[in-house]
This record gives C-alpha cells, structure tokens and sequence, in this order.
C-alpha cells in the first residue's frame, strides 16, 4: 500500500513512520511518500526515517517529493498534517490575539479562527485534489482544527475523510489507569464533543461503568492530568472529565494572563526549538535520530505548561510523555485496509448521532471501524452546559467555513465575534484587521 503524508517535512512524521515499522502484517504499508513545500525539511526527516530503518527488514521505502500531484496519485491512504504559514504563522495567531486580551491558541478561540481562515482554502484544493488523483485513497486528517479542517475536506470526499486527535485517546488511557484497569482497550470510552471541545461521560468495562467510582474519591481524581487541571470539586460538578483543552474555556481568564506572562508563547518556542534541529541535522554527520529522540522529549515535557502551571498541576507524568496519534492512525488505516474491527474516538460527519446538530456536521464521538470506514455509535444526548458550547463553537465553525469559501471579511468578523471566547465585536474587528496585517494568507478577505 502506498502512504502519502502530507506535511512529511513536519516534525511529527517520524512518529508515524516509527509505527509503520512494527507492522508485520500481510496488507501493511509497503512505500511512503513524504510532500512538502521545503525541500530542508522533507530532507532533515528523511533522514531521521533512514536511521530509524536501519537493520528493519522490509521497511517500507520512502521517498520525498515537492509535487502535490505527484504524491497524491495512486495513494491508497493520505495522512494530512499540513501547517499553512508554518510555525511563525501560529506565533503571530496568539501575539496578535494575547494583545487584545484574548486567547491565541491554535485550535481555540482566536487564535484557531485565524488558523483555520487559513488552512480551509488549503485543504479544500487538497480535498478537490484527492478526488481526482487518488478518488479510492481514505484520508486521514490530523491538520488543525481538526475538526473544523476534516468537515471542510468532507464536502468534497464525503465519509472518506476522517479526522484523528491524540487527547480523547490520551485522556481515556489516563482514567482506566487511574481506575486500575489492566488493559485500556477493554474499556469503552463513553466520549462526545467536537474536536478539543469534548467530554468523557462514562468508562464502562465489562459492561459496568466505573466512573462514578473515579468522581467519588477526592485521591483518585487528584492523581491525573485532568483532575489536576480542573480540580476535583469541578469535575464532580460536571459529572463528567473534559478533554484538556476544555481548561481554555472553564479556566479562561487565569490561562490567558498566564500566556501573558510567559518568556513566550508556545508558538515562538516551537519554531525556535525547531529552528535548531532541522540546523542541525543538516550536517551530514549528525545523528539525526538521536537529535530529533531529544528535541521531542523537551516538546512533550512542556506540552500546555501555561495551563498547568496557572492550575497548580506541576510537572506532566511521565506516562504521558509518549504521544499517541500515530498508533490512532495505524488502527485506523488497518481497521480500513485489513477489516480488521475496531474502535476508535474519531471526527466523523454526524448523521444522527447528535440530535442538536446537522447531519453533516463533524463531531468527534467513538467510532466502529471496517472495510467501509468510520460508523459514529449511538450516543445519549450532551447535557445543556455541554450542548451550549458544542453548538456555540459549531456555529463558529460553520461561519469560518462560509469566510473561506466567500472571502467576506465581514463573515469573518462575526466568526470571531460570535465565539465564546472573544468578549466583543470592536475586538472581533481588530482581530480581523491584525490578522490579515501579518498573514498574507489571509489576502483573499475583503
């Protein structure tokens, strides 16, 4: 099977291609081809895939190419984690947001409208793309906002277009842990949201449901990510654990001084950090692997550092240091490839699953997966508080996607000020205005 990965010059790809080496089985991917508008890049991560191949046999070859077209005719999968305006894009989304008091995050708030305004006509070409070069490929969307980017590239491939994320995965992990159950997979985790903006509302193993259990004991829920996030008394409040980036929104105004405060934003510290690895690989005699082992652990150590730090937390564990979309998306690509069943928490059109929202609209929400894709599970309905910022932030979205496809810069403005997180349309407007100053990807608003 041949693989396409688009952003293959990103700093994430070894992740997925490491995956790809353990798997032994008949169906598996046999050829990799990375695309990327920066040929350094796509060099500096070949690389690192040449050295994490060595002594493998049968590893799957790869190879590298600036051609879109190129990379994405014949696929049979195309993995899309694509960064429209790179990283000092993201930095000047949350620099300009911070300045107006608000929160420039890449999928949150402001700062995700600004990415998003940007990357949807991206995604849109590659969607019409894929359609007509790879019309049997399945995509796999992991580029950001992954939901908002995975319903925009569904208008155009329909179900064949499924988006991932790490955190329900990360967060379902982390609870079953915590409640002493030996293996996660035999849990299922009852999860329902957008991207970033969801909610676990059950772990039912063998049949019985041990969360309530978890919301119980002060000790237990004092002793995970979440708990520490969001402190016990809220989670008991909720009756449920919200995805991580749910802290963005409870705990707004303490994140936002925090990002305030900081050295940097998180997006400067990626691109600096960055910055120096692919340097450095491009000395043919350093050990890239080894280089890019160390800059990844320093990513994940400091990962959402600002909300912990405004909540108390301390230091993340160091369980929670190993990632985890490339092992979604290896499940997801073998359920399809292979019919072998499973289920995973994906962002899937909606159909039915949720009563409050259209049936086009993508959600994220456990998924039984086969030879046919992706099939949302029946869910019970989100309680009100939850309903209220699912329909909020969808509405958001939907309005990002009519900007992208008019180019009104006024559909803009009310996306921006329409979202929860933004406290005025006068805001709303500069935020447009700053925007576009900095981003020449956002010429085509008028």
């Amino acid at each position: 099977m041949k693989l396409t990965i688009l952003g293959g010059g990103g700093f994430r790809v070894p992740l997925v291609y490491g995956a790809l080496l353990t798997d032994r089985a008949e169906g598996r991917v046999t050829r990799v081809v990375l695309h990327d508008l920066d040929a350094g890049r796509l060099s500096a991560v070949t690389r690192v895939l040449a050295e994490q191949a060595a002594g493998v046999p049968d590893a799957p070859e790869v190879t590298a190419t600036t051609d879109l077209d190129e990379a994405l005719r014949g696929a049979d999968f195309v993995f899309s984690a694509i960064r429209v305006g790179g990283l000092q894009g993201r930095a000047h989304d949350e620099r300009v947001a911070l300045a107006e008091g608000v929160l420039g995050q890449e999928t949150v708030g402001a700062g995700g409208i600004a990415y998003g305004l940007r990357t949807v006509p991206v995604a849109v070409d590659i969607a019409r793309r894929v359609a007509r070069l790879a019309p049997g490929a399945w995509v796999i969307n992991f580029t950001n906002p992954a939901g908002l980017v995975t319903e925009a590239m569904s208008r155009h491939l329909g179900d064949r277009v499924i988006g991932i994320c790490d955190s329900p995965v990360g967060l379902g992990r982390r609870i079953a842990r915590v409640l002493g159950v030996r293996d996660p997979g035999e849990a299922f985790v009852d999860y329902v949201g957008l991207n970033h903006l969801g909610w676990v509302r059950g772990l039912r193993v063998a049949g019985r449901d041990e969360l309530p259990r978890l919301l119980a004991d002060p000790g237990l829920l004092g002793s995970f990510e979440e708990g520490k996030l969001f402190g016990a008394d809220w989670l008991r409040s909720l009756g449920a654990v919200p995805n991580e980036y749910l802290h963005y929104y409870y705990f707004n105004r303490e994140t936002v001084r925090a990002y305030q405060e900081a050295e940097q934003t998180r997006g400067a510290f990626l691109h600096d950090q960055q910055a120096r690895f692919y340097a450095a690989v491009r000395d043919p005699d350093a050990p890239a692997l080894s280089l890019w082992n160390d800059t990844r652990a320093e990513r994940e150590a400091t990962y959402m550092a600002e909300n912990r730090e405004s909540a108390g937390a301390g230091e993340r564990d160091e369980d929670d240091l190993s990632g985890g979309y490339e092992k979604v998306a290896l499940a997801l690509m073998r359920a399809i490839a292979r019919d072998e069943r499973t289920t995973l928490i994906l962002n899937v059109r909606n159909r039915h699953t949720l009563d409050v929202l259209d049936t086009d609209a993508v959600i994220e929400v456990p998924c039984l997966v086969d030879a046919g894709g992706a099939h949302p599970v029946t869910v019970d309905p989100l309680p009100g508080h939850a309903t209220g910022l699912v329909c909020a932030v969808k509405a958001v979205e939907r309005e990002v996607l009519a900007a992208a496809g008019s180019g009104s810069r006024a559909t803009a403005v009310k996306a921006f000020a329409l979202h929860p997180l933004v406290d005025s349309v006068t805001v709303a407007r500069r935020l447009v205005d700053g925007y576009c100053q900095v981003h020449p990807g956002l010429a085509y608003l008028r």
